[in-house]
């Protein structure tokens, strides 16, 4: 009897904890992303199967460091939920995501690798690329969504939004160091003081680095424009009025 008490209780605990993780994993968005994330794995695997050739091999590593701000993000949103009080636990989790921000939006600038090929219809690769590009930004978005609701408790809605903007203009300008000076985010551990001077050069001559304000502010604008539109839109507000409602 105490055996099979044990069980009933192993289960009743197994199932809640499943189910708690579960809403854990509607509420940020899981689903959604890992979906459109198999969508890509399915569009390039049929690459490769049709072509014979590794063609694109970047677009998976591209878009595996895209999942790292938004899982950091959500575990930066789980120690909030289980210790509200201590907010420097938040801050490993809100460095990595911060730093590999850039690395979401990046993807979209990969259809500078699109042309006409022989092995694939030339349509066939349009798809491919923008289904990893659309992932890249909605894992953005949903990653900013995240760390903005974590600024909001502890600062205040302003402060968040202002949190937001730094966030992207940052994301713009880590895109073209991505992009055309070939930097990489743990670059920032490793090249510190080359990025920084980097940086510290174009801030002194911007009339010599106008492509740099250009890419910074266009992926900054871009972002700026998915987030809203993909965290604002008129279903979240619908709920919100819902969950308002039945409190």
């Amino acid at each position: 009897m105490q055996e099979k008490a044990l069980e009933h209780k192993y289960d009743v605990f197994l199932r809640n904890s499943l189910s708690q993780f579960h809403h854990f994993l509607v509420q940020q968005g899981f689903y959604p992303v890992a979906l459109s994330s198999l969508l890509c794995f399915g569009l390039y695997g049929t690459r490769v199967y049709l072509s014979k050739m590794w063609t694109f091999t970047f677009l998976l590593w591209n878009l595996f460091l895209a999942w790292v701000p938004y899982l950091c993000s959500m575990w930066a949103i789980r120690l909030q939920q289980k210790h509200p009080r201590q907010w420097w636990l938040l801050l490993i989790p809100c460095a990595i995501g911060i730093a590999f921000f850039p690395n979401a939006p990046y993807i979209v600038t990969d259809f500078l690798h699109l042309r006409e090929r022989s092995d694939i219809p030339l349509w066939y690769d349009i798809g491919l690329l923008a289904s990893f590009a659309w992932t890249g930004i909605v894992l953005g978005s949903y990653a900013l969504r995240l760390m903005q609701e974590i600024v909001k408790v502890w600062l205040g809605v302003l402060l968040s939004w202002a949190f937001v903007f730094v966030v992207l203009g940052l994301s713009g300008m880590g895109v073209y160091m991505g992009r055309f000076l070939r930097w990489n985010s743990w670059d920032l551990v490793l090249q510190p003081k080359a990025i920084l001077y980097d940086v510290a050069v174009r801030l002194r001559y911007p009339t010599g680095h106008l492509s740099t304000y250009g890419v910074t502010l266009l992926f900054a604008a871009l972002m700026f424009v998915c987030y809203l539109a993909l965290t604002a839109g008129p279903a979240s507000h619908q709920h919100k009025e819902q969950t308002q409602n039945k409190a």
